[in-house]
Formats: C-alpha cells, structure tokens, sequence
C-alpha cells in the first residue's frame, strides 16, 4: 500500500504500544520520513525507530515532553527538516490510576494539572508548533489520541476521562479554526493490550482485565495496537480527506455494554 507515499509523519509518544505501531504502519504504507517521540524511553524508541527504517522509511527520534511547549517547539524542529509535515499525530498520554471513581481522595490537584498537561495542554501545544510545517504541506492531518474514557467517562481514573473529555471538544474547535489547509479528527480506542496495562497492575490481574474484555466486549477481542492503528492510519490518510471534527471509536464496541453472549 502506498497511501503515505512521499510523506512525512510526526507521532508523539511512539516509542511502544500505539505510537509505535502507527510510526510503523506509516513506514510500510510509503512514509518517506516518521520523526518518532519519547520523554524517557530512549531504548525502545530507537527499536521502535529500527523498524520504521527497516520498512523504508527514515526515522528521527526527538525527545521531549510534550507538556513542555519549548519542547513541543524542539520536537517540531525535529519535522522542519523535511520542510513539511503531512500528519501530526498526538499520541502521548499518561493516565494515574484510581479506578474507583468514588474515590475521590485519590486525585490531587496536582495529578488533573499533570493528566491536562500532558493528555490536552500538550496536543495543544504540538499542533501550534508544527501549524506552519502542516500548512507547508497544503493538506495535512492532525490526529488526536483520545479514549472511549472522554465518551463514558470510564476508565483509569476521573482525571483520565475528563482530559480526555476535553481533548475531543478540542478537536473540534481546531477542525474548524485550521480548516480548510489542515484535517483534525481523534480516535477513541478502548482497551489495546500493551504494557499501559502490564505496567500498572500485576499479572494475574492484568489477565483478568484482558480475559474480561475478550468475553464482554461485543467483538469479543482484546485490540493490538496493530489493530487500532489501522484505525489512527485511515484517518490520516488521503481516503479520509473529507473527514474531519470527528471522533472514532474504535473499542471493539464497548461503549455499547456488554455483549448478548456476556449476559
């Protein structure tokens, strides 16, 4: 597939898990360029950066958080080499988690400041650094990493739901401001079985989430990354250029409750 022939792409948080795999799917869909993101985990970036290479693409690792607006400057840096951006896809987040949500002790103001930050300050602040690269390229996509959290307000945590909440109003008040040079869209995935999971709970629990998810959710399957950035692909893509102010759900159907056979 040459959707992405001769383009440049910029994915933030792309070191593991989605980011990852959309940096990649990009490189084996014709990119000609994937600058690559991570704050800390250098080591997986570059292997992550090894595969986009190894699909024909060249690939540029630039660090830096993406709460910090000099970094979001430093990270477009990375893109105005190429002297044009044809996609912005924001995917870093971060998320504590307080899956009790009647628990409200648990949040600090400090952790909703962090959690805005990063999950909606931070795309903010991305899409104002790299605005002049993405018009550059006449018309260019923006995608926002969302949650079916902003849609349900399930999820990690209160904190989590709501920056994502705003992360998909924010959607469509830049799919209006940037039109018509620049596309805004944002996904919504569910559950991906990656180490977002692995990470914050034990084995035998994280086992139980994802076994939970395959015999609940309607499609009865825990997504890959692979899967959901088949998604994030398509939306910044040519075949949705008259897509855009829109948010994707892409989670297996599990806004829609459990499955007949759950029940």
């Amino acid at each position: 597939m040459g959707d992405f022939d001769g383009k440049v792409i910029l994915v933030t948080g792309s070191a593991t898990g989605l980011g990852a795999a959309i940096a990649v799917g990009a490189a084996r869909r014709g990119a000609k360029a994937v600058v690559l993101n991570c704050t800390k985990s250098l080591k997986e970036a570059e292997a992550t950066a090894a595969a986009v290479r190894a699909a024909g693409a060249e690939a540029v690792i630039a660090q830096g958080d993406v709460a910090e607006d000099a970094d979001c400057r430093r990270i477009a840096d990375a893109a105005a080499r190429f002297g044009r951006l044809d996609a912005l896809v924001n995917n870093a987040g971060i998320t504590k988690q307080v899956q009790n949500h009647a628990n409200l002790d648990g949040l600090s103001k400090d952790d909703f400041l962090r959690l805005y930050a990063v999950n909606t300050v931070g795309p903010f602040q991305m899409v104002r650094a790299c605005r002049a690269l993405l018009e550059a390229a006449g018309r260019s996509s923006v995608l926002m990493t969302s949650s079916i959290a902003a849609v349900t307000g399930i999820g990690s945590s209160v904190a989590y739901a709501a920056s994502k909440g705003a992360l998909n109003t924010m959607t469509l008040s830049l799919a209006r401001a940037l039109a018509p040079k620049i596309r805004v869209n944002a996904i919504c995935p569910g559950f991906i079985d990656t180490r977002w999971f692995s990470d914050a709970f034990d084995a035998e629990t994280t086992e139980r989430i994802r076994s939970n998810i395959t015999r609940t959710t309607p499609l009865q399957v825990a997504s890959t990354p692979e899967d959901i950035a088949d998604a994030a692909l398509f939306l910044i893509s040519d075949a949705a250029r008259h897509v855009t102010g829109e948010t994707l759900l892409a989670d297996a159907g599990l806004h829609l409750g459990p499955s007949v056979r759950a029940r």
